[in-house]
Formats: structure tokens, C-alpha cells, sequence
């Protein structure tokens, strides 16, 4: 449900291309994502949708579909 919103904020924050990033797509792996880059999604993302992701919560999900899953279950809550 938030996969093409996630993805914006991904593409924009990590400055890769579009066409690489897929709800399989893993951060650090395939993106390429180091800490700093996990901060900064982190709050990118919560300045996107308006939500507080818990600490620690960017080192548990490892691909964008994760992402999208948390954002929408903390959005659902």
C-alpha cells in the first residue's frame, strides 16, 4: 500500500536509480545503504508520513518491502 511512496522517499534520499529499487530490493546489499544512509531514511521517512519510527528499527528491516510493511502497520495502529 505505501511501496511507491517508500520508493520516492528512497530514490530521493539515496539518490539511486528508480528503476532499482523493488519492494525485494535490499538496502545495504543491493543499495548499497551504510549507516549514515539509514539515518538519514529514517528521517526522511518520518518527515514523509508523519510517523515515529522506534530506534533501532531501520537495523531490522532489510528490504523496501519491509519498509513499506512497518510504515503501514504503524499507520494502521
Amino acid at each position: 500500500m505505501y511501496f511507491e511512496e517508500v520508493k520516492k522517499v528512497i530514490v530521493a534520499t539515496l539518490r539511486c536509480d528508480e528503476a532499482e529499487v523493488t519492494e525485494k530490493t535490499m538496502l545495504v546489499e543491493d543499495l548499497g545503504a551504510d549507516s549514515l544512509d539509514a539515518v538519514e531514511l529514517n528521517m526522511a521517512l518520518e518527515d514523509a508520513f508523519g510517523v515515529q519510527l522506534p530506534e533501532g528499527t531501520m537495523a531490522e528491516l532489510k528490504t523496501v518491502g519491509d519498509i513499506a510493511a512497518r510504515i503501514e502497520k504503524i499507520k494502521a495502529a
